[in-house]
């Protein structure tokens, strides 16, 4: 079947079905946590397949846990959040028995392009919020991780029919395709150059996107930070996945009096993490050999540009001998707005350190880049947590840590400008997939003629106007 012949089968499946019962989207919800539980291990697997090493642990907690939470999430509110919500109506048509209220309908079919980094987690996202709102979805999964996408297609068949749920794979033709058809709605979660043609392909069908992007997330350390908690936070969230994390910290600003320090910190919190790497089942490698080379020759350009470069390698360990795509951490100092990994996110585990000199320098910092997808802050100085708050625009704010937003189900997930439009998770990812139809029901009497809205006009409308424009 044609990938546009699928979107008519779940076009006329999803219209078939409205109303869309309570009952069908749990079970729906149901039967997709069923399905991400039942196949861990394989999914695990095919994860560790895709990076060449990946972590079983952590895609445990990010790609296994980190899928079933909100799914787990939307069947405890679903019933909340579909509820008929009623409006205000003008004075005094509610005094004469007219009512307003929003029903959220379903839209009909969802298309969701997933990346490679969590090629589950942010699939299952937003198919927790599709299948909340009633929906039916359709998945393009990356070519970068064909292990994973191939599981996904093995199995979804014992939980789905193809007209509630299917899986398309292919490269860059077959998403190009995928991105032309006339969805209902499309998410897109990828790098922000290929959001832009995303938008344009969908802008022919008039679909609404959401796109997640992302974008060059600061890590602001304020001046009565505490250095050793921000720093080991910091380390954490920049390793996590090898930095392959849209939200990881691209960056740090640090007081230039405590810039040792912190490079000190994280250089400790990375080593009592990972004393080695080669053989850590807890590190991940990078996703494949282009990606490796990109890493190498950003650092080679920072590095000829007049960077310091620390690498936190504990062991000693040779990483040029070793067929891995296993990358150390490494700190860079002294960098420049010339340097390509301060112009571009760097989604790997390399972390530059910016200097600075007040805490409005950092912010003017942030302000002279485009709007980061995530912005992290770390102080005990509440007038300088709030200034940053104030001044800075970004997709999301974690304050004392980074990432953890992301986590918070009943928090919305997205960007803005460059690093995104749109918003998901929770009850923002039902309202995003659902369409919010406005119903008004009229009083019984005249109210055309008691407003003086019939032809001829008279005393009564003129009153009624004049009702409305005083000020």
């Amino acid at each position: 079947m044609t990938i546009a012949a699928l979107l008519a089968a779940q076009r006329a499946a999803a219209m078939a079905e409205l109303p869309v019962t309570i009952a069908a989207r749990k079970d729906r919800l149901t039967r997709a946590a069923a399905m991400i539980r039942d196949h861990a291990g394989r999914f695990c697997d095919s994860l560790s397949e895709d990076f060449g090493h990946r972590s079983r642990d952590q895609s445990m907690l990010t790609d296994i846990a980190g899928s079933i939470a909100p799914i787990t999430h939307a069947l405890k509110h679903v019933e909340r959040w579909a509820a008929r919500e009623r409006r205000a109506v003008q004075f005094p048509l509610g005094l004469l028995g007219a009512r307003g209220w929003v029903e959220y309908q379903p839209k009909g079919v969802v298309g969701v392009i997933a990346p490679w980094n969590f090629p589950v987690n942010l699939v299952m996202g937003p198919v927790a919020g599709a299948f909340a709102a009633g929906n039916r979805v359709m998945v393009k999964t990356s070519e970068f991780t064909p292990a994973t996408a191939a599981v996904f297609e093995a199995v979804a068949g014992d939980y789905f029919a193809a007209d509630e749920l299917s899986f398309v794979s292919g490269g860059p033709e077959v998403g190009q395709a995928f991105a032309a058809l006339p969805f209902d709605h499309l998410l897109f979660t990828g790098a922000t150059g290929i959001g832009r043609h995303i938008l344009h392909a969908a802008a022919d069908n008039l679909t609404p996107v959401t796109l997640e992007l992302g974008g060059k997330s600061p890590a602001i350390v304020g001046t009565h930070a505490d250095i050793a908690q921000a720093s080991e936070r910091i380390a954490i969230g920049k390793m996590l996945n090898a930095g392959q994390i849209c939200l990881a910290p691209d960056y740090v600003l640090v007081p230039a009096a405590q810039e040792q320090a912190l490079v000190d910190g994280l250089t400790a919190a990375a080593t009592a993490m990972y004393p080695t790497l080669l053989a850590n089942p807890d590190y991940t490698s990078v996703i494949n050999d282009r990606h490796h080379r990109r890493l190498t020759d950003w650092l080679d350009d920072a590095r000829g540009k007049g960077a310091r470069i620390e690498t936190v390698n504990p062991a000693n360990e040779d990483f040029g001998a070793s067929n891995s795509r296993k990358m150390p951490l490494h700190i860079v100092r002294d960098v420049t707005d010339d340097m390509t990994l301060m112009q571009e996110e760097i989604f790997g585990p390399i972390l530059p350190i910016v200097r600075y000199e007040g805490i409005d320098a950092a912010i003017a910092r942030v302000n002279r880049g485009p709007r980061p997808l995530g912005l992290y802050y770390f102080g005990r100085d509440a007038g300088e947590r709030r200034r940053v708050l104030d001044r800075t625009v970004s997709g999301g704010v974690t304050l004392d840590d980074v990432v953890f937003h992301v986590s918070m189900e009943d928090l919305p997930f997205g960007g803005v400008g460059p690093s995104g439009m749109g918003s998901y998770h929770g009850i923002d990812g039902f309202r995003t997939f659902s369409h919010a139809k406005a119903v008004f029901k009229q009083a019984r009497i005249d109210v055309a003629k008691l407003a003086g809205l019939k032809p001829p006009y008279g005393r009564a409308l003129a009153a009624s106007v004049r009702r409305q424009i005083k000020e």
